[in-house]
């Protein structure tokens, strides 16, 4: 996944590794539509999400089947699922609050320069202390040992050694694995903290009779919590 912190729009690169097929869907986070889905690129599977900025999908291709170095950019409307520039020579290096900044993979050493995001021409040299970088907003949980934890999640009873943490206002989200009927789950809770303690306000079962720990299951963008269920299902919950 990759959020545009501009346009408020989060967008999900879904791969089949069956048919070596990458697709990728749009949706807007304020409303819950889906601008576009399965949208392809005339190349199947080396290609990827880059970034994400103004209204705008930058995928990344690669330059060889067996190294992991970008080459190649593809621009695409957030809304429209239309090309709006390709550049198969140039390759990404980061975002700043003026746009993408990108370099030419045919000249050594590297020379930076800012783009604009909309038409992939190039605008001037980059200066680092000219051009701050993008800050999405995108907020990931810390990990906890349980021995730090209030008691009312211990007294979920934990499996492992850690769990997925963070603090939101009066909230406290968390996503942890237990066992229930010998069966391994991962879960999701959201408590709210009072004088009175903890309140278990909403929980979630993210995934059931799993064989191993799954990785951190939610990050918080501005007010919204994101999460996959079930990996296939998206949800989007305001705090």
């Amino acid at each position: 996944m990759e959020i545009d912190g501009i346009s408020d729009t989060l967008f999900v690169e879904v791969r089949n590794n069956e048919e070596k097929q990458v697709s990728f869907a749009s949706i807007d986070l304020k409303t819950g539509k889906a601008w576009f889905k399965d949208f392809t690129t005339p190349e199947r599977w080396l290609t990827g999400i880059e970034a994400a900025y103004d209204g705008v999908l930058l995928l990344h291709n690669y330059q060889s089947e067996t190294g992991p170095a970008h080459k190649g950019l593809v621009a695409i409307n957030a809304q429209m699922a239309e090309t709006l520039w390709s550049n198969y020579t140039h390759a990404f290096d980061h975002l700043t609050v003026n746009g993408p900044v990108v370099y030419d993979t045919r000249i050594h050493p590297r020379q930076l320069f800012l783009a604009d995001i909309k038409t992939g021409a190039i605008s001037r040299i980059y200066e680092p202390y000219v051009y701050k970088e993008f800050t999405n907003d995108i907020v990931l949980p810390e990990i906890l040992p349980v021995e730090l934890l209030p008691s009312e999640i211990k007294a979920i009873h934990p499996f492992g050694n850690s769990v997925h943490y963070l603090k939101y206002n009066n909230l406290r989200i968390v996503s942890l694995h237990a066992l229930k009927a010998g069966q391994l789950n991962q879960l999701l809770y959201i408590f709210k903290v009072s004088v009175d303690g903890f309140q278990d306000v909403y929980e979630d079962l993210l995934s059931a009779n799993i064989q191993k720990i799954q990785p951190e299951a939610f990050i918080l963008h501005k007010n919204r919590l994101v999460y996959i269920k079930n990996k296939s299902e998206l949800k989007v919950l305001p705090l």
